[in-house]
């Protein structure tokens, strides 16, 4: 298990991998490649770590309606979002590696509207 550092979640410290990651989806960032794009992590780090992430609680995912990705001819993406306990830990995280605040822009804007499923 991530140890996250905030109150609430396992003792220790929150790894400036997680802590970026949470951040860049605190920036609109949605889906793993572009989260991968957007940090410079690669998919062994982001995949596994959103999984975790996920399991704790800190990020919900949803799956792109299929006819989405059909129409842009590419297999359907898994959407993450913070939680509201994902969202106190990206800000844990940010007081702990405040270069972080500087290293990613945020997302012009976000390409997830209406296209969702549910996750199984």
């Amino acid at each position: 298990m991530f140890a996250y550092g905030i109150s609430g979640m396992s003792s220790g410290k929150l790894s400036h991998s997680v802590a970026i990651l949470l951040r860049a989806l605190r920036l609109g960032y949605r889906f793993g490649f572009e989260i991968m794009e957007a940090t410079g992590l690669p998919s062994g780090t982001v995949y596994p770590a959103l999984r975790r992430l996920e399991r704790d609680g800190l990020v919900a995912s949803a799956w792109e309606a299929e006819g989405i990705a059909q129409q842009e001819q590419r297999p359907a993406r898994r959407y993450y979002r913070l939680t509201a306990e994902g969202l106190e830990a990206e800000e844990a995280g940010t007081k702990r590696y405040p270069l972080l605040s500087r290293l990613l822009e945020e997302k012009e804007s976000s390409t997830t509207d209406g296209k969702l499923v549910e996750a199984p």
